[in-house]
């Protein structure tokens, strides 16, 4: 998010996933705020998109434009900017464009302290309310109005916060752990959208900060005793800054604007973060028709979501596993996704797939993760799975990243041995598996080895 707008993301992927499950009280799109939808580690591998962790939140209804823009008008931070450029007037600035003497300002302008000054000045200066040249500071080409367009004051209003939020670098809230941790709690919030109680944020904090940053016993205690305090300070601040209000139950949640700008920040990451209408559509598509549009890459993950809650898990896995048995490797991976997604309660049809020649081994791996009775899988099974698997994402365009899902099918597993081994299983892909791994897999062992087995495979 913009709290690091240079460095990338910096979601915790499993501890924003373990907060959220933790409300367990809440509906189900609050507690699934995360889906998976990336490898879980890339580190070693250099397929493009491999080492990142793409999230998935729940869909949000926006305040209208016209609101929002009203809104933006009224946050204590833009009218105390405003107040400093009017203040500033035409003034000499320091060679780094600071003005000389902070305090004059702070006690002229009732601001608090020179941190606060310091933020009023960047967010005047970066978006346009003063300008710097040569040394002088002067009005600068923007007037804020009611009567700039709502996409004007919207455009502005995204600068502000990536302002604000870029200064948890340097201490924005007081509290070095919630400015290293801000993202996670922004996110956790615009995930939870009613809002979360000061507790459960501290633990999510605490949570966060002691694997993030492999905090010491004695760190933690400290920062444990410490981080209550420390959260009020820092929402008060985000108060000020228009995204952080109390619900109803007292609790800290995003405003309309925190939410929209929380989304502007997600969206730019790469993140999937759409709206209660974008992803509605999806509803009422039958199974083939979802599946079809995720292949494309036209329906966000959240979509999945607002199908599977529009029918019962039965039903749902009922029509899933009807194309599976009879489509395509990327039809089956994609809906094997969309499968893992529902509960025991959709053990009926899993069990009926058990039938079915391209499907049973996905349905018996589908129980025995549920606990459920199902037929053991044999390594031939295994390696059939491996190939439906790799021949998936050649279906759906991904060849690179079938590289990296080639090599963390099996951590440590001899990976010239599974390729030895596909010959052996009856699979209408093995051929076009085992070409992909001999041109493009980046060990040469596992490349030959799969140029051999691809002869071997044709020669039958």
């Amino acid at each position: 998010m913009a709290k690091s707008g240079n460095t990338g993301n910096v979601f915790d992927l499993g501890e924003l996933r373990r907060l959220v499950d933790e409300l367990g009280s809440g509906p189900r799109e609050a507690r699934a705020a995360v889906l998976d939808a990336t490898s879980p580690d890339g580190k070693d591998c250099e397929c493009p998109g491999c080492g990142t962790e793409v999230l998935s939140f729940p869909p949000v209804v926006l305040a209208p434009d016209d609101e929002l823009a009203a809104a933006v008008l009224r946050v204590p931070l833009v009218l105390d900017a405003q107040r400093l450029a009017a203040w500033t007037g035409t003034r000499e600035v320091t060679p780094e464009g600071l003005l000389p003497d902070p305090f004059l300002p702070c006690a002229e302008l009732g601001v608090p302290n020179p941190a606060r000054l310091h933020l009023l000045w960047v967010v005047a200066v970066n978006t346009g309310m003063v300008r710097i040249s040569r040394g002088v500071a002067t009005a600068g080409p923007l007037a804020l109005s009611a009567e700039l367009p709502s996409a004007a004051l919207l455009g502005f209003w995204d600068g502000v916060v990536m302002d604000v939020l870029d200064r948890a670098d340097d201490s924005l809230t007081g509290s070095s752990v919630v400015d290293d941790h801000l993202a996670e709690m922004l996110a956790t919030m615009y995930a939870v959208s009613d809002g979360l109680s000061p507790a459960t944020l501290v633990k999510g904090i605490l949570q966060s900060h002691e694997v993030a940053c492999e905090a010491r016993p004695a760190e933690m205690r400290a920062l444990t005793a410490a981080l209550p305090g420390e959260l009020q300070g820092a929402l008060s601040l985000l108060g000020y800054c228009g995204l952080i209000e109390l619900s109803g139950a007292g609790w800290p949640r995003l405003t309309p604007l925190g939410m929209w700008a929380v989304r502007q920040d997600l969206l730019r990451e790469g993140h999937d973060a759409p709206t209660g209408a974008e992803v509605a559509v999806f509803a009422d598509l039958g199974a083939a028709e979802l599946v079809e549009a995720i292949m494309k890459r036209s329906a966000a993950p959240s979509a999945v979501t607002v199908w599977l809650e529009s029918r019962s898990p039965e039903a749902a896995a009922r029509e899933l596993v009807k194309i599976a048995a009879s489509g395509t490797a990327g039809q089956r991976g994609t809906v094997g996704t969309i499968l893992e997604e529902l509960g025991p309660e959709a053990e009926a049809p899993l069990r009926e797939a058990l039938s079915e020649p391209a499907m049973w081994r996905y349905a018996a791996s589908w129980l025995h993760i549920r606990d459920l009775p199902a037929p053991a899988l044999t390594p031939a099974d295994s390696t059939w799975i491996t190939v439906d698997t790799l021949a998936s994402l050649i279906h759906l365009g991904n060849a690179p990243e079938a590289m990296c899902e080639f090599d963390m099918l099996e951590p440590g597993e001899d990976l010239v041995r599974v390729v030895e081994e596909m010959t052996s299983v009856d699979h209408p892909d093995t051929i076009a598996v085992l070409d992909l791994l001999g041109t493009h897999h980046s060990d040469a062992a596992v490349g030959k080895a799969a140029r051999k087995a691809a002869m071997k495979a044709r020669s039958r």
